[in-house]
């Protein structure tokens, strides 16, 4: 059983900075999944944040969070990182990771639907307010 597992979200104040880490805890090896970060506020559409390619060759972000975020994995820790600076209470959501064998990074990001992608994570609650 595929194991996605999100950590690092909380409570943040506006400008303030986190990192979210994604970890795949069953064995299942990473270097032949492309990983994304995906968000969910309350009555919103699902949002691609942030999706690396599996060799991370190719990165691709939404236009919400260029030049604030930031994706990067470690295949030999099996995990992806989001460092998000400059947030900002609109970056308040629920994000998930999810993981795509072989797929680039932006046709990840294009398919917002967690259940679009082949595994998914159970998700961790960013909160940025003062």
């Amino acid at each position: 059983q595929v194991q996605l597992v999100e950590s690092g979200g909380g409570l943040v104040q506006p400008g303030g900075s986190l990192r979210l880490s994604c970890a795949e805890r069953s064995g299942l090896l990473l270097n032949y999944y492309a990983i994304g970060w995906f968000r969910q506020a309350p009555g919103k559409e699902p949002e691609g944040v942030s999706c690396i390619s599996n060799n991370a060759r190719s990165t691709y972000y939404a236009d919400s969070v260029k030049g604030r975020f930031t994706i990067s994995r470690d295949n030999a820790k099996n995990t992806v990182y989001l460092q998000m600076n400059s947030l900002k209470p609109e970056d308040t959501a629920v994000y998930y990771c999810a993981a795509d064998y072989l797929t680039p990074s932006q046709t990840m990001c294009n398919s917002r639907g967690l259940r679009d992608h082949d595994y998914w994570g159970q998700g961790t609650q960013v909160t940025v307010s003062s």
